[in-house]
């Protein structure tokens, strides 16, 4: 009786990339999978260059060596498991929603008819928000950029277009007002509310500090984890209510169809987060200290804008508006942060961080 021969090894598949898998990967994972060049196998740096030179020493030193670490990155999936294909077609419809809101309040000249309070708070607190997005849009490109795997650059760069998208929704809007209220220095006045209105200091000091945050992943968690989830509850969900109540029904809508962007944004970064905590418990106390150290700049900012919404004579109190805003975010972050022991301390992380702090740590040479 003869042996039965050796079966030969089955041919790799062209998806071998993706490991001894035992399912056809799917086409996010298959457009997504390797895209980032920096980060190519078996390479001695980011780029083809003196491993020395000052690009391949930046990825070196701000993304490889980042206190935020995994054993694999490229676990990560985006929920939405976007391509750009997808993400097209997505925002497309969206456009199509928002473009037949303003169309419809265009044709029956609503803005001519809006209370003169609504229209000052939107020149305050609305128009001149495009510069603060603008922030945001640059820091989560740099996110994109520096990111450890394709699939966090892949939707850092969705969340880069949907800044971009609001930046211009705003624009537009700021040219409509305008147009209907010459005389209230809509379209003439944000750039001097950006830099000289007190509500808005506290915030332009945050975003210009996050814009020199060059660790990839205290960019991520100053942005996606803190700033943004923050200031968007004031900026989107707080003014919409406000605009609602006071007759400014477009306001409100647009509010809400951007914030379906925000929320997209927070189930990534809250994937992404877990799944760093998930690969490495330490990493709780890494993101612990930046969600700490942020969070004060963020809540100042909510603060700042609170200011300016109550103004409004809506009720409301700045303080009230900055609570509401770090409630969100807590709701936001919660599980993230070590919890305090008993003497009220938190393990490893630093609490109550001054500004000065902040100040004295990008003071320090690169």
């Amino acid at each position: 009786m003869s042996d039965t021969p050796a079966r030969s090894p089955r041919p790799r598949r062209t998806f071998s990339a993706f490991g001894d898998v035992r399912r056809m990967p799917s086409e996010y994972e298959i457009v997504t999978q390797g895209q980032n060049w920096t980060l190519r196998p078996n390479r001695a740096a980011a780029f083809e260059q003196n491993p020395s030179s000052a690009a391949n020493l930046w990825f070196l030193t701000y993304r490889d060596n980042s206190p935020l670490s995994a054993a694999n990155w490229d676990a990560f999936r985006d929920p939405a498991a976007l391509t750009y294909r997808s993400y097209v077609t997505v925002q497309s419809d969206a456009e199509t929603t928002m473009q037949g809101i303003l169309e419809t309040h265009a044709g029956q000249d609503a803005d001519a008819g809006l209370d003169p309070g609504s229209v000052t708070l939107l020149g305050r607190l609305f128009t001149p928000s495009r510069y603060l997005c603008h922030g945001f849009q640059q820091i989560e490109a740099y996110i994109g950029l520096m990111a450890p795997s394709p699939y966090i650059t892949s939707a850092a760069s969705f969340s880069t277009a949907d800044f971009l998208r609001r930046v211009t929704t705003i624009a537009y809007r700021t040219r409509e007002l305008q147009m209907a209220w010459p005389d209230s220095g809509i379209g003439l006045a944000e750039r001097s509310a950006w830099e000289e209105l007190q509500g808005w200091q506290p915030v332009r000091k945050a975003i210009e500090y996050a814009l020199v945050s060059y660790d990839w992943g205290e960019a991520f968690t100053a942005l996606n984890l803190v700033l943004a989830p923050t200031l968007d509850d004031v900026l989107l969900t707080q003014l919409g209510e406000v605009a609602k109540s006071n007759g400014d029904d477009l306001s409100w809508w647009l509010t809400s169809l951007l914030a379906e962007d925000a929320r997209r944004r927070d189930r990534w970064s809250r994937a992404l987060a877990d799944l760093a905590l998930a690969q490495r418990p330490d990493n709780r106390t890494v993101l612990g200290r930046w969600i700490s150290r942020w969070s004060s700049l963020a809540d100042e900012a909510a603060l700042g804008l609170g200011t300016i919404l109550a103004a409004a004579g809506n009720g409301l109190t700045a303080d009230q508006v900055a609570g509401h805003a770090r409630a969100a975010r807590e709701k936001f972050l919660a599980g993230l942060m070590t919890t305090a022991g008993d003497d009220g301390t938190t393990d490893g992380l630093i609490t109550g961080t001054d500004d000065d702090r902040v100040l004295a740590r990008h003071d320090q040479p690169r």
